[in-house]
């Protein structure tokens, strides 16, 4: 940009906000469907932010974020333990392979817990924005999970309904089911409470998978009411409810994920900073204003317009408060690149 001795160049101003930096930010209004459709709505399409209780250090959400997962798979390690005694009281193959599927289901926490820790290390020379995307890998694998239980639960369904299977034990699988259906959505309330918090759609999405096993073991215990009640096609015809119910799940982990891996965010956010930017004193124009997460964390790269006759000191200064401003008005954001131009600059 032009100072006032005539010297012109670009001035850029950049930050990185690390664990010694606490941040507010602008309070996000939302309007929520109320009573039976807003409780759907939640389920199958959870809010993907809450600015009102979030963790905008980057060391510290990597760290709630392996907190969430330990716990969570401790939660899980417990239901499939209790899965275990009546699948031995009871001894049903059934409950037997349903209750491996919900353990084999619980270790796919595992590779999120290893892009979390990977997400700690600090930047490379190869690895120049650190490590943070594959968080978002890992939310690729959790969405194939997803997928893959919407498959098993679909065709298990269609081949009951073909070829019926008697259902024994009843009372045995209704206990099973309860198990099952009250650890996976405890599990999943809390992964997609934490991964809200601390922006990681990753773990919303575990959180939504752990959700389709709770779903799946909530079909054990409807399945078994209904053909307890006379009604053997009650099984088979819950178990395809419920599939097309993990394919809503599946859409909303698969749409936050991707827009992820896309570099997409929140058009109200981009708004909301534009603004705030463009009141600030000797803004006269906001250029551009790019940003993207990388797994957690959120990136910005801004351009503004300024007065030419202003020095570079004063340019500076500009740059400074007008990254300021972007810590308060964006959560989560983890370094923001503040470019100063001339206004009349092509």
């Amino acid at each position: 940009m032009h100072t006032a001795d005539g010297h012109s160049g670009e001035f850029g101003h950049g930050h990185h906000h690390d664990s010694e930096h606490q941040h507010g930010h602008g309070q996000h209004t939302h309007e929520h469907p109320k009573g039976l459709r807003g409780i759907l709505r939640e389920i199958f399409v959870p809010h993907s932010h809450d600015a009102a209780d979030s963790v905008d250090d980057a060391l510290e959400a990597s760290a709630v974020g392996i907190r969430a997962v330990k716990i969570s798979l401790v939660v899980l390690g417990v239901t499939a333990a209790l899965q275990v005694l009546v699948v031995a009281a009871s001894g049903s193959v059934a409950l037997a392979a349903d209750t491996i599927h919900n353990f084999s289901d619980a270790l796919t926490a595992v590779p999120l817990w290893i892009a979390f820790a990977l997400g700690r290390r600090a930047a490379t020379r190869r690895y120049t924005y650190g490590f943070g995307r594959a968080e978002d890998l890992a939310g690729l694998f959790v969405v194939a999970m997803i997928a893959l239980s919407a498959l098993i639960a679909g065709y298990e369904a269609v081949r009951r309904m073909l070829a019926p299977v008697p259902i024994e034990h009843l009372g045995w699988v209704a206990v099973a089911g309860v198990i099952g259906f009250l650890g996976n959505e405890t599990v999943a309330l809390y992964r997609i409470r934490v991964g809200r918090r601390i922006g990681s759609a990753a773990l919303v999405a575990d959180g939504l998978h752990a959700r389709t096993d709770g779903f799946t073991s909530l079909a054990v215990l409807l399945g078994a009411g209904g053909v307890a009640l006379g009604f053997p096609l009650a099984d088979p015809i819950i178990g395809l409810l419920i599939t097309l119910a993990i394919l809503a799940v599946l859409r909303t982990a698969a749409r936050d994920v991707l827009r992820r891996l896309m570099d997409a965010v929140e058009p109200g956010l981009v708004t909301a900073a534009e603004r705030a930017l463009a009141a600030e004193p000797d803004v006269q124009g906001v250029r551009s204003l790019r940003m993207r997460w990388i797994g957690h964390r959120l990136h910005a790269v801004v351009e503004l317009d300024v007065a030419p006759s202003i020095t570079l000191a004063e340019a500076h200064r500009v740059a400074h408060e007008a990254e300021h401003t972007l810590t308060h008005v964006v959560p989560k954001l983890n370094t923001a690149v503040v470019h100063a131009y001339p206004a009349h600059a092509g």
